[in-house]
């Protein structure tokens, strides 16, 4: 009875040694290494800080959960979230990425993760759709009419949530200009299942390992069906490559018919489904907080509405629809969507994964670390941005407007991530204002 007692006193104090012992190699990010990490903690065991980081916050200003690590660690700190270690940096001189739960979505040969050539292949192929000429000859039209249908159809409603109704909006343009897909026709069936993927994506998991959504996968198959199909129809039809292209659906086909062409079937349909999500989602964000900056600032408002008015009053026809030319003259307009996408930070944090050790100061960023950017800094910083809280939209009026992103304006990424339908989502929020402003 003694020795069993002894044996149970051991093996107690064996487990108290070994749970101590994580519990400290938790707190300080594993065995002590050569290298200086950046300072920080990693909370609590598997949950980490993540309830500190989704608290929420009343303010447009930096999230108190980097505000208070920024005032005790510095700029670049370490932290665990949703069980993902991670070094996060306040500066957003770095390249983006997208979480897990997206990625896990897509393949590794979709345009936000490929580089050199294939990337720039890629991107040529979504500008033949979404760049300036197709912009002026074709989508200006089509989002104008969308405009005004959904802004029509509001007047029949007792009320309106704008976000999801310009979610369908943006989205059905989207798919019609992508696909040929009439989602209005079929009771928005199309736009439903995105929605279902886009919450998907964004709650917690419960199942290990970790899967896509059921949104997600009833989304892939959707596409991969009409690719397909389309496909069939167009090879029974003797349309080949060089012919034609109507429709993304066309211009991917044809580029994978071609010999040695480095576009496959996953590559077609990672594309189409990350241009999808990010037109109906990214989109009617900023379009929901331009109309909520707009409502709370009378004098912007007042602005924008007399701009609108002086482009109908020097048109012959006041009904006739908008040009080229009148769409480029709408400076006021740019200055407030700029304004808008700065203080409304639609990604607050982007992603990334270090390829290989980067020293950062005095710190080594080990290779393999996970990364999250905080680009609000950069949205949110005093010496670049007078009163960086406050909606001014006249604050671009003396300044070059970001063609691109820089270090300083990231709404839509920045360098090689530099989101190739910038242009479009610019366009439809600017559009939409339009039809808002002189109906």
């Amino acid at each position: 009875m003694a020795m069993d007692c002894l044996a149970a006193a051991f093996v107690s104090l064996a487990l108290a040694t070994l749970v101590l012992s994580l519990v400290l190699r938790w707190g300080n990010g594993g065995p002590c290494e050569p290298a200086r990490l950046p300072p920080g903690s990693r909370g609590l065991p598997l949950i980490g800080e993540t309830l500190e980081f989704f608290t929420r916050s009343e303010t447009l200003e930096l999230l108190p959960f980097f505000k208070r690590r920024l005032e005790r660690y510095g700029p670049i700190f370490r932290t665990s979230l949703v069980g993902n270690d991670l070094i996060v940096s306040l500066d957003p001189e770095f390249s983006a990425r997208y979480p897990p739960s997206l990625m896990r979505v897509f393949s590794t040969d979709n345009i936000i993760t490929v580089l050199g050539p294939l990337h720039r292949h890629i991107r040529a192929l979504v500008l033949r759709l979404f760049g300036p000429e197709s912009l002026r000859l074709v989508l200006l039209r089509d989002v104008q009419r969308s405009a005004r249908a959904e802004l029509l159809s509001w007047l029949q409603r007792p009320d309106v949530e704008v976000r999801a109704a310009t979610s369908r909006m943006i989205f059905g343009v989207t798919a019609k200009k992508l696909i040929s897909h009439d989602d209005a026709a079929s009771g928005g069936s199309l736009w439903k299942c995105f929605d279902a993927c886009t919450r998907g994506l964004l709650a917690f998991r419960s199942a290990f390992p970790a899967q896509p959504s059921t949104g997600a996968c009833s989304v892939m198959k959707t596409l991969k069906q009409q690719l397909g199909a389309r496909r069939q129809s167009r090879h029974a039809a003797g349309a080949g490559a060089g012919g034609e292209a109507v429709d993304f659906f066309d211009a991917v086909i044809d580029e994978m018919d071609k010999p040695g062409s480095e576009i496959n079937e996953g590559i077609a349909l990672d594309l189409l489904c990350l241009m999808l999500f990010a037109s109906h989602e990214t989109t009617s964000i900023g379009l929901t907080a331009t109309l909520k900056f707009l409502t709370d600032n009378p004098k912007a408002l007042q602005e924008l509405t007399e701009e609108h008015e002086n482009v109908l009053k020097r048109r012959a026809d006041p009904d006739s629809e908008i040009t080229w030319e009148e769409y480029k003259t709408m400076k006021f307009t740019s200055h407030v969507i700029h304004e808008a996408l700065r203080l409304a930070n639609i990604a607050p944090v982007v992603f990334r994964k270090a390829k290989q050790d980067v020293q950062i100061n005095d710190y080594t960023i080990p290779q393999g670390s996970k990364m999250m950017i905080c680009t609000s800094t950069a949205h949110m910083n005093p010496k670049v941005y007078e009163n960086p809280s406050t909606f001014n939209p006249w604050r671009w009026k003396d300044t070059l407007e970001p063609v691109g992103g820089s270090k300083d304006f990231m709404a839509f990424g920045g360098g090689l991530r530099l989101r190739a339908g910038a242009d479009f989502a610019k366009l439809q929020l600017a559009i939409f204002l339009h039809c808002l402003a002189y109906r």
